[in-house]
Parts: C-alpha cells; structure tokens; sequence
C-alpha cells in the first residue's frame, strides 16, 4: 500500500468526513432551540474529528500524536451526544454509531502507529554515536 500523500488519502479522515456529513443530516432534524445548543456543540465536535487528523497529517512525531489525541476525544465526545440526543427522542442514529466505532479503532491503530514510530526513532538516536 502506497504511502498517503494527503490527508484526503487516509481512510480515516474519508470516515470523518462522511461522520462529519451524517452528522449535519442527523442535526438538521433537530428542534429549532437546539440549534445554539445541542446541534452546534455535536457540529463542532464532529468537525473536530476530522479537522485534527487533517492538521496533525504533516506533523511529525509528538505533535502528530497530540493531534490524534486529540481528534480521538473528538469522536467521544460526539459518541456522547449521539446518546444524548437519543434520550432527548431526537431520533436513533445507528449508523453514527457503527461508523464512531469504525473510526475509533482506525484511529487507535493510527495512532499506536505513530507511538511506535516515535518510540523506534528515539531508540535509534539514544545509540548512534555522534
């Protein structure tokens, strides 16, 4: 598999993405006096998602992973207002819930990735001589 040349070739931002898309659908259908609460707080969030795996794609080590973290308490976050707005009767969303789960354990792989990779470079830099 080739190396990503963008964030766009990830799969987990294409994930996001669509996440962030269902996201706007779902809010839309929210009541009206939502709309400075509930449906902006969920927006933002889900737009958090994506937009750190975007800003942390050229990063490179410890500033990658902050990133991740970061995009990671994202999703969470929208996991608890897809709960939320379930027990508000403001519909189910199974879908937001199934694709929340997909991009959590791509983005725990990702970033476990990028630990290793981290950890593999200052191992490599503790033993060369200089």
């Amino acid at each position: 598999m080739e190396p990503a040349k963008t964030f766009e070739d990830l799969i987990v931002w294409q994930k996001a993405h669509q996440f962030v898309l269902n996201v706007y659908s779902y809010t839309q259908k929210f009541p009206r006096e939502e709309l400075y609460g509930l449906t902006s707080q969920f927006r933002r969030a889900a737009i958090s998602v994506a937009a750190n795996i975007a800003e942390g794609f050229k990063k490179k080590g410890k500033d990658k992973s902050k990133f991740l973290n970061i995009s990671q308490a994202s999703l969470e976050e929208c996991k608890y207002y897809v709960f939320l707005s379930q027990d508000l009767n403001y519909g189910e969303n199974v879908q937001l819930k199934l694709l929340a789960e997909e991009i959590s354990r791509i983005l725990d792989k990702y970033s476990n990735t990028v630990i290793k990779s981290i950890n593999i470079r200052s191992i490599m830099f503790s033993i060369l001589p200089f």
